[in-house]
Parts: structure tokens; C-alpha cells; sequence
């Protein structure tokens, strides 16, 4: 089981990995905007775009429950 990072945690990971957001954004081919909201707690991750950007950032399981 993959134990999933809150959006303050994803962010430290970042950091401590030296991976700026937009990067990381454009590496998983994602919108930097919104990959921001999602880190800040703006974006919950429901739906559409927010929600590429919390499973690739381990903020949100791809399985559904």
C-alpha cells in the first residue's frame, strides 16, 4: 500500500529532491498553475487537470476505494 503525502509533505519532497514545481509540471506534462493551486490546498484534486497533478505528485491514489 502507497502511503500518500499531504500537499505541504509533496512540497518538501520536491525541495529536498532540487525539483523546482514548473519542472516538475513540465515533466509530467502538467499545468504549472494548477500544479501550484494543488500544492497551496486550492485544488483539492476532484476532477480533470487538479487531478493529474495530486496522483502525480502522490497527493491522491490512482485507486478508487
Amino acid at each position: 500500500m502507497k502511503i500518500l503525502k499531504t500537499p505541504q509533505e509533496a512540497k518538501l519532497w520536491l525541495q529536498a529532491q532540487g525539483i523546482s514545481i514548473a519542472d516538475f509540471s513540465r515533466d509530467h506534462g502538467l499545468d504549472q498553475a494548477t500544479t501550484y493551486q494543488v500544492l497551496a490546498g486550492r485544488k483539492k484534486g476532484y476532477r480533470g487537470k487538479a487531478h493529474k497533478a495530486a496522483l502525480a505528485l502522490g497527493i491522491k491514489s490512482g485507486i478508487d476505494a
